[in-house]
């Protein structure tokens, strides 16, 4: 039987997880529909997910089919887990985005199929709560096709809309030929001739909807069942099974991490290729980038570790199942990988971990209540940092403060419930706070030499560092021989590199940067007669790691950083005659508007805000519109802070801005 791993996408309360009740109710799965009110579903597992409502965690669920075994993966649909979406896509081979026939196309919507359309993910689109009251179809219908701007092809009508007898009539709608033909010559031809047959007709809807061509739309309700059956015929139909050779090399990636019952590690992981088997070693890790040589492409290579798999299990039919192995297209449990982290690629490397969405741009500190312990404190965030590695847990020595980065306040409250109903821990947190970053403004250079001018480490390190384009990442090269020393030396100023960027000149973390190894030296490994090897004369990996912050911080200084702010694209709409109110408000929180124009009654205003301003933009805007005024919003892009004081971060690092302070700390004197 084949397989197909199944995305449910939706912006929040479209009803993604009654969705997923129903369709595990109507492949027979279950007996009875869970509620989402009730705290009955099955996928909303965790305590704090019954009792919010809303889903935090992905979830993964199988049901059958006549021809294909689905497994299902349910997804939050608050922007605030964005980054827990994020973790699944990279394992989908087709998704159902859902979308409210009552709230219509909303900001996570666009979002969603931006990105679905950029990783060539196959889409169904599902029109969901038909039943309710103010439920509109054809004009949701002209939503997603003015705002995704993406081709749709309608696979029915619906009758009784707005009612509990509300159902879905299905049929290939009048626009179909022309859409498919877009996309088909020969069908475009066929169609000018004077028609297509309805069998070529679903045909090329197949093909080109497993090509992410088009997208089908189904009409329906999660609650009373009607349009499920024709969505499901969809999936069967429609999107293509998951591929892979199960004799091939063990492929796979890991997209969640959680501890089990006594702390161990699981891994969900979908296999790509090969079969996966318990008591088999496996080497697991990232995929990043290693030391490159002279000028050309950084090796991709990576920090790798090896595993015995203890125990795996898939899931089948509602449950979970132990088996002894899993092959090419399952999603499986995975124990036994202690240290495993998302993103790691199991076996061989067959694909880079990507982001495809902003990381996050809050962050806040985490103040220990009375009676909680910080050393307890720290492990809790630690691990939650497994299972969701953009919370960056930043320690502060100096200042004994743990700081979390977020996506926004429901987050917080998540993490706040998370600690105390998990660890036992009372926190409360600081004001929300922006997260800048740095780029670096041009080409600065700095080197110390071995055993000169007050330099008291074992080693040379020369750099530089210049500006690489947005979302290139931190790139290293060697202007050096990978020969002239031991390789465990530069691994030691290549990793110190990554981890000093991570606080640039004002605080700021440098996300993109190339930086070039112009210069390298060392002691050799030194002993006396009838005496072992000494320390003091050879240098060794602590020397590189102690220099490299000094000579790349300086290296920093002469290339300059300029501190970028977060921005949203933001989309206003608005009764047109309280344009003139809402323009010198815009102009006053920074934003810059960038089209303007009319739909019916309504302004519309497109352009860019300052992210730190968009929460004041939502305070104000009932006011300034009656209470009609919509707004959406999403993290564009990074630009300069151009006025005012430039932001700056407290350090958590030994401060080699400070050489005298730096070197007290490292080393406990201020010279060699």
């Amino acid at each position: 039987m084949h397989l197909l791993n199944l995305g449910i996408l939706a912006h929040v309360d479209a009803g993604k997880t009654s969705l997923t009740e129903r369709l595990l109710h109507t492949a027979g799965v279950i007996d009875e529909l869970g509620s989402v009110d009730a705290g009955s579903t099955r996928t909303d597992t965790l305590a704090l997910e019954r009792l919010r409502g809303i889903t935090i965690k992905s979830a993964v669920v199988s049901f059958p089919l006549d021809g294909v075994t689905v497994n299902l993966i349910d997804t939050p649909g608050h922007p605030d887990f964005i980054a827990e979406v994020e973790r699944v896509l990279g394992v989908l081979d087709g998704a159902v985005l859902v979308v409210s026939a009552v709230e219509g196309v909303q900001a996570q919507t666009r979002v969603l199929m931006r990105t679905l359309r950029r990783l060539g993910i196959p889409t169904l689109v599902f029109v969901n709560k038909i039943d309710r009251r103010g439920a509109r179809d054809e004009a949701v219908l002209a939503q997603l096709t003015r705002r995704l701007a993406v081709p749709l092809v309608p696979m029915g009508r619906t009758a009784g809309l707005g009612t509990r007898a509300a159902r879905f009539v299905p049929g290939l709608g009048p626009t179909a030929p022309e859409v498919l033909a877009d996309h088909d010559d020969a069908l475009l031809a066929a169609y000018l001739d004077g028609g297509v047959p309805d069998g070529r007709l679903r045909a090329a809807l197949a093909d080109q909807t497993g090509r992410c061509l088009v997208h089908p739309v189904y009409f329906g309700s999660a609650v009373t069942g009607a349009g499920v059956p024709d969505l499901v015929a969809g999936v069967e139909e429609l999107l293509p099974a998951a591929g892979g050779d199960p004799a091939g090399p063990v492929s796979g990636t890991v997209f969640k991490v959680e501890r089990g019952p006594a702390g161990e590690q699981i891994a969900y992981a979908r296999i790509f290729s090969g079969t996966l088997r318990v008591r088999e070693r496996i080497p697991f890790g990232g995929t990043g980038t290693g030391t490159g040589t002279g000028t050309g492409a950084d090796a991709p290579v990576g920090v790798r570790a090896e595993g015995r798999v203890t125990g795996l299990s898939v899931f089948d039919r509602g449950a979970e199942r132990r088996q002894d192995s899993a092959g090419a297209g399952r999603i499986v449990k995975v124990w036994g990988l202690g240290g495993v982290r998302i993103g790691d690629a199991l076996g061989r490397p067959a694909r880079a971990y990507v982001h495809h969405f902003a990381p996050p741009t809050l962050e806040t500190v985490v103040v220990p209540g009375p009676g909680t312990d910080r050393r307890s404190l720290h492990i809790a965030l630690t691990q939650l940092a497994e299972q969701d590695p953009l919370i960056d847990v930043r320690h502060d020595e100096v200042r004994q403060e743990t700081s979390v980065s977020l996506y926004g306040e429901v987050q917080k409250e998540v993490v706040q419930a998370t600690l105390a109903d998990e660890y036992g821990l009372d926190v409360t947190f600081r004001e929300t706070t922006t997260v800048y970053v740095e780029r670096i403004a041009g080409t600065g250079a700095a080197v110390e030499f071995n055993k000169k001018d007050g330099n008291p480490f074992l080693a040379t390190v020369g750099l530089r560092v210049e500006p690489a384009p947005v979302g290139a990442g931190v790139g290293f090269r060697l202007e050096v021989e990978l020969g002239s020393m031991p390789y465990a030396f530069f691994k030691a100023v290549e990793d110190t590199v990554r981890e000093t960027l991570a606080q640039g000149l004002h605080g700021w973390r440098i996300p993109d940067a190339t930086v070039t190894m112009t210069h390298s030296g060392y002691s050799p490994r030194q002993s006396h007669a009838h005496q072992g090897f000494d320390k003091s004369m050879s240098s060794t990996g602590q020397d590189f790691r102690g220099l490299t912050p000094l000579v790349l911080t300086e290296a920093l200084r002469r290339a300059g950083t300029r501190v970028h702010q977060p921005m949203h694209r933001f989309r206003l709409e608005a009764p047109a005659d309280t344009l003139g109110a809402l323009l010198p408000v815009l102009t006053r929180l920074g934003a810059l508007p960038r089209r303007t124009g009319t739909e019916a009654a309504l302004c519309v205003l497109e352009g860019v805000v300052p992210a730190a301003r968009v929460h004041r933009l939502e305070q104000l805007l009932p006011g300034l519109t009656r209470g009609e005024g919509e707004l959406e919003s999403a993290f564009d892009h990074y630009a300069p802070v151009a006025h005012g004081t430039v932001p700056e971060r407290a350090r958590t690092d030994h401060n080699p801005l400070d050489r005298k302070e730096y070197l007290l700390k490292v080393t406990g004197r201020v010279s060699g």
